[in-house]
């Protein structure tokens, strides 16, 4: 009798209230969302390849495909970077030269803005610095003026960095141009996250991490990885943090020979050096050598300058060509891409060195894992995308050890032929609420 006498009004705003409390208990088990380039075409008709993109769920860390996904890209998208207020993501496509430059959604879906065009040829990489203020683009040719192809697969010589300057709504700037050696790979820049510095000086600008208690700098550098021949090196820059430009450090040197080409000499990066990752308190820089199934461990100096770890390199699987840091900066993975496997490594966070995981020093992933991703809300969930199987490998990280457990369901299936991946945290979650 009591239900029937309601009136319309008050059924309505049960009703809704009901609705309201039903979708943001939905919304809130989405943890954050991964994207995942591929470079097998959409379609007949086009060339471009992909993005896919998943939401995570917060209890068990699987993966559901968004709606409307997989969004286009370029020609052979290779990698990507979220911007670090997970409002945009950025994808490098190979093929076209390009990047380009997605909003994110609040429930996670991409749209294009815009296209851009790199200042070398066939970019290989991408970083984004910790203000979210320049994206570093490292190409294999560089140009000459009026686009003129000065090298090329049958001339080779040496390639460059795009430094586009990031606006405040997510578009790039005009880019600059940063000559390098040979053949870039890979880059990273330097992410300190200082909780409140303590000591500090001009004299000795480094802080103390609350995160692991460990000191680090305060200065942002960026490091090049360069496959050079006969060996791979290491390029070290100070980044200017008004217009991003870049100044090698000590034991770095960039010149110019009587033909106009570029020369670089950096520090030992390995025979065919593959991946580079820098933990969270920018003192420990690692890079893989695909070539001798190898981690190479650098300390990182006040000036920006490396030294090789003791007792580094350290054992991989086979062919290892990715290599990240979990957000805690305790924990260290590479993806093995014959072994079909990846490798889990504890960081001793006073020295650097990485030892392999207590709990899984090596987990079976898919056929040709390429890349690995942390969600960075809770810092336990891992996603690798396995080239050859065309589906994404979860797994769920231990805080304690930083071994890798099989998440349910997993593998899941992608579009054809993934290249790699990055996890942005849902809205909802708040970024790097992670416990040391």
């Amino acid at each position: 009798m009591k239900w029937n006498k309601m009136g319309r009004g008050t059924l309505a705003s049960m009703l809704s209230l009901a609705l309201v409390s039903v979708t943001a208990c939905s919304r809130d088990y989405v943890l954050a969302y991964v994207y995942v380039t591929t470079s097998q075409p959409l379609t007949t008709s086009s060339p471009n390849g992909g993005v896919s993109a998943y939401a995570v769920d917060f209890q068990i860390g699987s993966l559901t495909p968004l709606a409307d996904s997989p969004i286009q890209a370029g020609r052979k998208p290779v990698t990507l970077v979220a911007s670090p207020n997970g409002l945009n993501l950025y994808v490098v496509n190979h093929d076209d030269s390009t990047i380009g430059e997605y909003s994110i959604g609040t429930d996670g879906k991409i749209y294009l803005q815009n296209t851009y065009n790199v200042t070398g040829s066939f970019p290989t990489s991408i970083a984004i610095d910790a203000a979210g203020a320049f994206l570093y683009v490292p190409f294999q040719y560089q140009v000459g003026p009026g686009g003129q192809q000065l090298y090329s697969p049958a001339a080779p010589g040496p390639g460059g960095v795009t430094i586009f300057p990031v606006n405040s709504d997510g578009t790039l700037g005009t880019p600059l141009t940063q000559n390098v050696g040979n053949n870039p790979v890979g880059v990273v820049v330097s992410r300190p996250q200082c909780g409140a510095p303590s000591p500090i000086n001009s004299a000795n600008p480094t802080c103390t991490f609350a995160n692991n208690g460990g000191t680090g700098n305060l200065t942002s550098f960026v490091y090049v990885l360069d496959q050079d021949i006969p060996n791979g090196i290491v390029l070290g820059f100070s980044q200017n943090e008004a217009n991003g430009t870049l100044t090698p450090t000590p034991g770095t040197t960039i010149t110019t020979d009587a033909s106009g080409k570029t020369l670089a000499m950096g520090y030992n990066a390995g025979t065919t050096p593959s991946a580079i990752a820098e933990d969270p308190s920018a003192r420990f820089v690692y890079i893989t050598d695909q070539a001798t199934n190898q981690l190479y461990g650098n300390t990182v100096a006040n000036n920006g300058s490396l030294s090789p770890m003791l007792n580094s390199p350290f054992a991989t699987g086979q062919f290892p060509v990715a290599v990240t840091v979990d957000p805690r900066g305790k924990f260290l993975y590479v993806a093995n891409y014959s072994s079909g496997t990846v490798g889990a490594y504890t960081i001793d966070t006073a020295t650097g060195t990485a030892v392999g995981s207590i709990g899984s020093t090596s987990t079976a992933v898919g056929t040709g894992p390429m890349c690995i991703t942390i969600e960075p809300a809770l810092g336990i969930y891992a996603y690798a995308p396995n080239n050859l199987a065309s589906d994404v490998s979860a797994m769920k990280l231990n805080p304690n050890n930083g071994g890798l457990g099989s998440i349910q369901n997993t593998p899941f299936p992608s579009s054809p032929l993934p290249t790699c991946a990055v996890a942005v945290a849902n809205g909802s979650h708040p970024t790097q609420i992670i416990n040391p």
